[in-house]
């Protein structure tokens, strides 16, 4: 089991950047890690994932181009680096872990931890 907390949410203007992180304990390195967001009145989306090691990533398409996941494992923290915010954005931040490998890509269903969330707002 791991326990995650994010934090790194604020209030930003559109177009600014802002980086999120997801701090673990217990085995926070066998797990991959997962980017989710949910917005008022919406469905928890998937943002993006980081395998256990760090070196693979995945994205939806609709942020792909904008949005990068990493990690550090000696810190026990991975990493959701948002750019170009937009206030679509706007949404509360979750990090989840699951043990099923990323090129299986995990169902939302699969993620067995997750965080409490941080709120990002993007303004116009």
């Amino acid at each position: 089991q791991v326990q995650l907390v994010e934090s790194g949410g604020g209030s930003v203007l559109a177009g600014d950047s802002l980086r999120l992180s997801c701090t673990g304990s217990g085995s926070f390195a066998t797990y991959l890690i997962g980017w989710f967001r949910q917005a008022p009145g919406k469905e928890r989306e998937f943002l993006g994932a980081v395998s256990f090691d760090g070196d693979s990533t995945y994205y939806a398409e609709s942020v792909k181009d904008r949005f990068t996941t990493s990690r550090d494992n000696a810190k026990s923290t991975a990493y959701l680096q948002m750019n170009s915010l937009k206030p679509e954005d706007t949404a509360v931040y979750y990090c989840a872990a699951s043990d099923v490998i990323l090129a299986l890509r995990p169902t939302r269903d699969e993620y067995e931890s997750w965080g409490q969330g941080t709120q990002v707002t993007v303004s116009s």
